[in-house]
């Protein structure tokens, strides 16, 4: 069984264009070797969520998700997955495991942390009669571990649940944890290689993968769709649709392409079927910290870049970086100097 598995080859596995099969097939042998060998567990706790990113972690194909698992991942604790419930599970399986290896497990949070009315928005169980609250177990079990890979828009930064007015002051873990070390893979929901190559990188080395500014695994979010989208051409040629359905660029029609950072472009889902911009979806940025706090089918004037932060389309080359980005901004604003994008504020009444 190969186990010389490089961290440069690791990242060149996963940032390729090979991913667009399947990363899990490749890295399933060394990953089942390094977790025989001792890998570290990892637990995986719910908290304000639709369950979509387990759901999505479930989509993974080739080797078949029980065999991730139950031979691959040293996964402890899952709420859905897992045949034991109730309080056995929750301390055997949580509790048990983080007070036996402090420092040396990796929790996996979905979900956001409500934290509104002392957190009784959200609870997992009971002890000695009280409800044990999300933010409770949260606090419990991820001060105790190595590091916490948040997974999904929610668990990173708020997502849906922290959107105004969020009545149940639901948080990203990071605002409520800071005295661990903690990944972000975003996503609505994240894709499954998203999640298994983070675990694998942690299996296979001990620690986690460079981050971007934002928290993200950089082997999976340093593109940006728009660079290899496959209405690029129609972009280039300053072709834009109107209405769905239509050819063309979809940026008038709300497309964040040029500010989303992820491979869904060439990684593809569903088995490298399709992503959302090839089945007629505008790009929604569900991967970025903003997310979905800005008008999802509306072109934006100015589109966020970073926290507090934004960038009208001729400026966002230079803030984005690269020569192609560059190009891409530059691109943006002679058409919209000359008129062939729309502006559709601008439009006179009665005029598509």
């Amino acid at each position: 069984m190969p186990t010389k598995l490089s961290r440069r080859e690791f990242i060149r596995l996963c940032a390729g264009s090979a991913a667009a099969i399947s990363m899990s097939p490749f890295l399933a042998p060394f990953m089942a070797e390094a977790a025989e060998a001792g890998a570290p567990p990892v637990i995986w706790i719910q908290g304000a969520g639709c369950t979509g990113c387990s759901i999505s972690l479930l989509n993974t194909v080739h080797p078949s998700i029980q065999e991730v698992l139950l031979k691959v991942i040293s996964l402890r604790y899952h709420p859905n997955v897992m045949a034991a419930a109730g309080d056995l599970a929750i301390r055997e399986a949580m509790y048990k495991v983080a007070e036996e290896n402090p420092g040396k497990f990796f929790l996996v949070v979905e979900g956001a942390v409500p934290t509104g009315a002392d957190g009784l928005y959200c609870t997992v169980g009971e002890e000695n009669g009280e409800p044990i609250t999300f933010v409770k177990l949260l606090n419990d079990i991820g001060s105790k571990a190595k590091a916490i890979l948040s997974f999904g828009t929610c668990a990173a930064y708020g997502g849906i649940p922290a959107t105004p007015p969020n009545p149940t002051d639901c948080k990203p873990v990071s605002e409520v944890i800071k005295n661990v070390p903690i990944v972000n893979v975003p996503g609505c929901p994240p894709h499954p290689d998203w999640m298994v190559g983070t675990i694998a990188h942690i299996i296979l080395y001990g620690d986690y993968p460079e981050l971007d500014e934002f928290g993200r695994p950089k082997m999976f979010f340093s593109k940006i769709i728009h660079d290899n989208c496959q209405r690029r051409q129609y972009f280039d040629n300053a072709i834009f649709a109107k209405n769905f359905g239509d050819p063309g660029c979809m940026l008038e029609l709300g497309c964040k392409g040029p500010i989303a950072h992820c491979d869904a472009t060439t990684r593809l889902w569903n088995g490298g079927v399709n992503w959302c911009v090839k089945c007629g979806g505008v790009c929604i940025g569900c991967t970025e910290p903003q997310f979905p706090g800005w008008p999802i089918y509306e072109r934006m004037p100015e589109m966020p870049v970073g926290p507090a932060m934004t960038a009208t389309v001729d400026q966002l080359g230079m803030i984005l970086g690269g020569a192609a980005v560059l190009g891409i901004g530059g691109h943006l604003a002679g058409n919209i100097l000359t008129g062939r994008i729309g502006g559709k504020k601008d439009a006179k009444e009665g005029e598509e």
